[in-house]
């Protein structure tokens, strides 16, 4: 694992096409944003291994089925813009929607 210390405001390129952003840091939390192409998934881990349990008890061997067919929107991508408390949509639950 690569560890970096980056403040507000600074980024981390993977590759060529996907750029992680430190958008804010309060507290104990850190907000970041992920630029990345749309057909590349974005997952919280979270919704992420939910998904692969979802595949595993519709009879999936070690991940190796279909995707899901109803798996959740991957992240949108926020602009540097957006207010830093919350996600900016309102609800408090983390997840910015637009």
């Amino acid at each position: 694992m690569l560890v970096l210390t980056r403040k507000s405001n600074q980024s981390i390129m993977i590759g060529d096409d996907i750029e992680v952003s430190v958008l804010s840091v309060m507290g104990d939390k850190v907000r970041i944003g992920i630029q990345a192409p749309q057909d590349i998934p974005v997952f919280r881990t979270e919704i992420y291994l939910e998904i692969h349990r979802d595949q595993d008890e519709d009879g999936a061997v070690d991940g190796a089925g279909p995707a899901p067919t109803a798996a959740p929107a991957p992240a949108t991508s926020v602009p540097t813009s957006a207010p830093t408390a919350g996600d900016g949509d309102g609800d408090g639950d983390g997840s910015a929607k637009q």
